[in-house]
């Protein structure tokens, strides 16, 4: 298991017990090396979001900002979702978040993540 450290720029001036390291009249805050980490890259949400103040803009910038508003039509609206039944079985279906239609998916469809109603964007 590979240990890896937090990604946090100021994660070294936190004091905390886990980050003091050293000798005793030597010792340091240093960056958290932890074997699970948020996001597979933070050791705590305050690391996290002191990356996200220093780095959202370039991030944003990097990947692509939206130039124009997402639009959820009757086209693109249908989600799986399951329901009970009165006798408290369990059935799959796609429901239109728009029109609020409901259509009828075996198990096996509900689970395939490849199979989709959506037609549009």
């Amino acid at each position: 298991m590979t240990l890896k450290y937090c990604q946090g720029p100021d994660c070294h001036t936190y004091h905390t017990q886990d980050r003091l390291k050293g000798i005793k009249g030597s010792k340091t805050y240093q960056t958290r090396r932890r074997s699970r980490l948020l996001y597979d890259a933070f050791c705590d949400t305050r690391c996290q979001n002191d990356w996200l103040s220093t780095n959202i803009v370039r991030a944003l910038n990097h990947f692509g900002r939206l130039k124009e508003a997402k639009h959820l039509t009757e086209n693109n609206a249908w989600q799986k979702t399951y329901d009970w039944n009165s006798n408290h079985d369990m059935i799959y279906v796609y429901r239109n978040g728009i029109t609020k239609e409901q259509r009828p998916l075996t198990e096996q469809q509900y689970r395939d993540t490849n199979y989709t109603l959506n037609t549009g964007e």
